[in-house]
């Protein structure tokens, strides 16, 4: 049974999110509180967090930063504010999904549904010759989530790492916009161009530790990314 997380401060819709995933077959916790949720957090491991952004005692993108610090459990970010900055800047803090109000219940167990499903599988994997990927220095463990160069690690958030994977497992052919946010989000709207652009800028700019891995990702105009596996010996 996979547990969730709800925190929000408007107790009618945090009582009503939890008694529609109960009778779902979720393990519900919730908290009207951000620092009360973040405790829960911590100590019931939830599967996956459903946070409202607009709290008065810490706001959802500062509840974020913090769970973060210690977990990698997907956070559904719920907001009344539609405008593309708050998305991206949920979508940057590590959030998984974003879901504006007025929303249905059916609605919203689909998206936990969908980030459920796309967790497990990127966690279901045992550990074996084949979660290890080296490109001369670079390093990835796919069963740890994490990236080396040189043995150093390259602090990625998840949708970076997200990102990443996909590009190496489709090695020397443009990527797209479209099937890159299919695989990050679970489906592509023209507005996710620009979210993929940034998390893809802010990849960059931490693989420039060395040329030849900033290299490896190509921008193919307007189409997409490309990764260049020749670089696997040259680096």
């Amino acid at each position: 049974m996979a547990k969730l997380l709800f925190i929000d401060d408007d107790t009618e819709v945090l009582e009503i999110n939890m008694k529609y995933m109960r009778n779902s077959g979720f393990e519900v916790f919730g908290s009207d509180k951000a620092v009360l949720g973040i405790k829960i957090a911590k100590d019931k491991k939830p599967d996956c967090i459903v946070l409202d952004i607009m709290m008065p005692d810490m706001n959802g993108f500062d509840t974020a930063l913090k769970i973060r610090e210690f977990s990698d459990v997907p956070i559904i970010f719920l907001t009344g504010r539609s405008s593309e900055e708050d998305k991206l800047k949920g979508l940057m803090l590590g959030g998984d999904d974003y879901i504006i109000k007025p929303y249905s219940l059916k609605e919203l167990k689909v998206r936990i549904d969908v980030v459920l499903r796309r967790f497990s599988k990127t966690n279901a994997a045992q550990m074996t010759d084949a979660n290890i990927i080296e490109y001369g220095k670079v390093k990835i463990n796919r069963l740890e989530h994490k990236v080396f160069f040189d043995e150093e690690e390259i602090l990625l958030t998840k949708r970076e790492y997200e990102a990443l994977i996909f590009l190496s497992d489709n090695p020397d052919r443009t990527v797209t916009f479209e099937e890159i946010g299919k695989k990050l989000f679970g489906q592509y709207l023209d507005t996710d161009r620009q979210t993929i652009m940034v998390i893809m800028s802010r990849l960059r700019k931490k693989m420039r530790i060395s040329e030849q891995f900033s290299n490896m990702i190509e921008t193919v105009w307007s189409k997409g990314y490309k990764f260049i596996s020749g670089k696997k010996t040259g680096l």
